[in-house]
């Protein structure tokens, strides 16, 4: 909601800056989307070396997992 208020903020300043930064976001957020996606898996195997690491002292404590 913040954003969409910040963006009519702006549409009333100067609003083809506004109309070019609706046309552009798209764009923006498809050359992103491969970094969010490489970020997503580096994290996934940082929680399973996490996992795997900590495995053996979670069996030591005998508590329920």
């Amino acid at each position: 909601m913040a954003k969409f208020l910040l963006w009519l903020i702006l549409f009333v300043l100067c609003w083809p800056l506004a109309v070019f930064a609706l046309v552009v976001f798209p764009f923006v957020w498809l050359i992103l989307l491969p970094f969010k996606i490489v970020g997503l898996a580096v994290g996934g195997v940082f929680a399973f070396l996490k996992a795997l690491l900590f495995l053996p002292a979670r069996l030591l404590a005998g508590r329920p997992v």
